[in-house]
């Protein structure tokens, strides 16, 4: 028995000792008792034993969403619950593109020492600073296309300016794949996939490959049109309030 199927049934447990008894007698325990809560949640009561005893291994989206609701679970508690259960939330709304950037994104990006940038969730430029504008020609200048991925595997610059492209390239379409695999159905994020497999070979290869990798710094190289021979080590944060965006600050090397 894993301890991450315990702690969920731990979790569920308090929830429902917390959550306000239906009308009667005096109770032995405080909250719901587990029949009243599997019946409103339209699951049985064996069932809901198992899970809070983490013995029940496979418990579905849709299952843990009519317990979310029969145990009014706010925000945070549902998202925890399903990141627990190891499950996608059917019923998450789907994130509307930003039009710009937040402020705890802005305020990063201001107060960068050298070059910064804030992205959305599909990879997109919402600010950054003129080092970045000028580093980036072709992204974040006036005529630049504003979607990291497609500046990279459609933009000249990009490939001109980076000795390491290929490699570079392959990376970035494993960070956000690994970004992409908790929003599945989400609608911009796979037009933006679709498209680019339309548009550029080198990006559907390279995505059939299936790699997956999470966000890294590191050292990044530059042979700049403008400035010649850069080097930067590169630096990523998710704000606490907006995990969907990110904002990335290079540092001279």
């Amino acid at each position: 028995m894993t301890d991450t199927r315990l702690e969920l049934g731990r979790f569920l447990r308090a929830m429902r000792e917390r959550s306000p008894a239906e009308a009667g007698g005096r109770r032995r325990t405080p909250g719901l008792r587990r029949e009243e809560l599997a019946v409103r949640a339209g699951i049985s009561t064996t069932w809901l034993a198992w899970l809070e005893q983490g013995r029940e291994a496979n418990p579905s989206p849709h299952a843990l969403a009519r317990l979310a609701r029969a145990l009014a679970l706010s925000v945070a508690e549902r998202a925890y619950l399903f990141e627990l259960a190891g499950r996608l939330d059917p019923e998450a709304p789907v994130a509307l593109a930003l039009e710009e950037a937040p402020d705890s994104v802005r305020v990063l990006v201001d107060f960068a020492p050298g070059p910064a940038y804030g992205l959305d969730r599909t990879w997109r430029a919402t600010c950054w600073n003129a080092a970045a504008a000028r580093l980036f020609p072709g992204w974040l200048d006036d005529l630049g296309e504003r979607n990291l991925l497609r500046y990279m595997f459609l933009r000249a610059e990009a490939r001109a300016m980076l000795p390491d492209w290929h490699e570079r390239a392959r990376r970035l379409i494993a960070e956000f794949r690994a970004d992409h695999a908790g929003r599945h159905g989400d609608p911009v994020s796979e037009r933006i996939v679709a498209d680019l497999r339309g548009e550029s070979a080198e990006f559907a290869s390279l995505w059939d490959e299936q790699v997956v990798q999470g966000r890294e710094g590191g050292l990044r190289r530059f042979d700049h049109p403008w400035d010649g021979h850069l080097a930067f080590r590169q630096f990523t944060w998710i704000p606490a309030d907006r995990p969907d965006t990110k904002v990335v600050v290079l540092h001279p090397a």
